[in-house]
């Protein structure tokens, strides 16, 4: 559903520019936070806030995404995702209350990062730049969602942005174009799930991680769900050697951490670990997740 002008129609093969988008202007209130599902169930980012430039490239059975960066603003980070995460938020939102939505968002820093649990202060705004730059400058191929197995859909998690003033140069907000593989994601409902509000508060881009995955494939299942160290490694894109890797997750495990969710480690009589995860408690507004058992990678265990 993309707000276009119906005078201008976009050529052939080409998504809509900005003079083709009707302006959304961000919602007030305090909205649910949601995410997309796509985003939470494959690795898209980086889990370091030092600069990475090795790319992400993941394949599970007819599923393949590689994500790159470039030298001058390293790849997109977890998060910078919470931009995403607020943009999911504004369109449901909107279209739950049957208004028009778009690709062409504004707001002001203060909203976008106050909904994201930050600061609101000068260095806060810089650092909300620089991630609206990697969004911008990272560019993903994926297969999913395509209708073939060998198409891969080519974007970036923002086309563009901008800084937006008056006549006086006295400055009013920002205005940021999502792609429409993200956009027409979001308005499906199955593919978005609401998250606990406590995520924003997660410090490492493992927990985050951790936790956009256990919420995406437990859900509010009683049983839970489980993952062998192995596929869980893979699903998280890391640079981090397994050892390592399962060195921290046996840490948070430990701390218990994730909001909604316990976390213990089980071990087979073979030897082998996986990781189960299942709801300590019950989210009323999380949507259940109606897709996920046909959609996981062979891998997955319930």
């Amino acid at each position: 559903m993309l707000a276009r002008s119906e005078d201008m129609p976009p050529p052939a093969g080409r998504a809509p520019g900005r003079e083709q988008l009707d302006l959304f202007r961000a919602l007030p209130g305090d909205l649910a936070p949601r995410d997309a599902q796509d985003l939470m169930a494959y690795p898209f980012f980086s889990l370091a806030k030092s600069k990475r430039l090795a790319p992400i490239d993941f394949r599970a059975g007819s599923i393949a995404i590689r994500v790159e960066a470039v030298p001058e603003h390293g790849m997109a980070t977890i998060w910078d995702a919470d931009v995403l995460i607020w943009a999911a938020s504004q369109i449901v939102h909107a279209r739950d209350a049957g208004l028009r939505t778009s690709r062409l968002m504004a707001a002001t820093p203060y909203e976008i990062l106050t909904f994201v649990g930050r600061g609101a202060g000068a260095r806060d705004y810089q650092r909300l730049k620089a991630g609206l730059d990697r969004l911008q400058s990272t560019t993903v191929a994926t297969s999913i969602r395509q209708l073939a197995e060998r198409r891969r859909h080519r974007f970036s998690w923002i086309n563009e942005w901008k800084e937006t003033a008056d006549a006086n140069g006295r400055a009013l907000g920002i205005e940021l174009i999502l792609p429409d593989w993200f956009y027409a994601g979001v308005l499906e409902d199955a593919l978005v799930l609401t998250i606990d509000r406590a995520y924003f508060s997660l410090t490492g881009g493992l927990e985050r991680w951790l936790y956009r995955i256990v919420r995406k494939h437990g859900g509010r299942q009683d049983y839970g769900w489980s993952f062998d160290f192995g596929h869980l490694h893979a699903k998280s894109g890391s640079l981090s050697p397994l050892k390592h890797f399962v060195y921290d997750i046996r840490d948070i495990v430990r701390r218990q951490p994730l909001p909604g969710y316990s976390l213990t480690i089980e071990r087979s009589p073979s030897g082998a670990e996986r990781l189960s995860f299942k709801p300590s408690s019950i989210d009323p507004l999380a949507e259940t997740p109606r897709r996920c058992r046909a959609s996981q990678p062979a891998g997955d265990k319930l």
